[in-house]
């Protein structure tokens, strides 16, 4: 059965999280809050959003910050006890439209076992450094599944099957912090899972939030190295899989 949640990880998004939220609650869908070890401003928000939704929204806290991965896979948990389907990952920022959740679900639906991944539509307000940089991890994703399948390994808004990205949890590791949406979708991708890319548009706000810090290239890397590896092992599987598609 087709039963989707939503899920937002927060960490000091107090001037974001209260849009993204509504917007999520319009979709008629249940929303998941993952407080990532937030402020006590920000945590004094996501009660005051608890309190005034009731039970469509549900709360889970780390105590201290563990990354947006780890905020993810708490997210996930929790939905897989609470016997959901697929998970809407949807970044607390407000650079995403979440109006068009209904577009990614439609498609997570039709192909129940794919993972629906974010293909970003920037405007002008998008720093051209990061638009340029993310070409880095773009091509190290292609190498690594040697395939031009995944458009976008980076966007925070795609929609997860709970059963495959749980069944890869109990035998991998993943990243804690920022290299996680990259490499949760590469390792999903060499289990076979099928990629769907669903372009959104992606605004920057002006006095936006970023949480990426110098030390998260550090760790990237590493993932792209430690997935470099991976490939190599899987490469005969992963080349038998293109000429077979063809």
């Amino acid at each position: 059965m087709f039963r989707p949640c939503v899920i937002v990880p927060v960490y000091n998004h107090g001037f974001t999280v209260r849009a993204v939220v509504s917007g999520v609650l319009a979709q008629k869908l249940p929303c998941l809050l993952v407080d990532d070890g937030s402020s006590a401003e920000c945590a004094k928000i996501l009660d005051a959003l608890v309190a005034a939704s009731g039970p469509r929204i549900t709360l889970i806290r780390h105590t201290v910050n563990r990354g947006k991965g780890a905020a993810v896979l708490t997210g996930v948990r929790w939905a897989l006890r609470a016997g959901y389907s697929h998970a809407v990952q949807i970044d607390a920022d407000g650079q995403h439209r979440t109006s068009d959740i209904p577009r990614f679900l439609e498609q997570a639906a039709a192909h129940p076992q794919a993972v629906i991944v974010g293909c970003p539509q920037y405007d002008e307000t998008v720093p051209w450094l990061r638009y340029y940089a993310r070409y880095l991890t773009h091509i190290w994703v292609w190498i690594n599944t040697l395939s031009l399948q995944i458009k976008d390994s980076m966007c925070g808004f795609r929609v997860y099957p709970v059963p495959a990205i749980m069944a890869l949890g109990a035998r991998q590791k993943f990243g804690q912090r920022m290299s996680f949406d990259i490499e949760v979708l590469v390792r999903l991708y060499w289990d076979g899972v099928p990629v769907i890319n669903v372009p959104t548009p992606v605004r920057y706000r002006r006095n936006g939030v970023s949480h990426f810090r110098r030390f998260d290239n550090v760790l990237i890397s590493r993932a792209h190295a430690a997935l470099f590896f991976g490939m190599l092992v899987r490469a005969p599987k992963l080349i038998a899989r293109r000429w077979s598609a063809r």
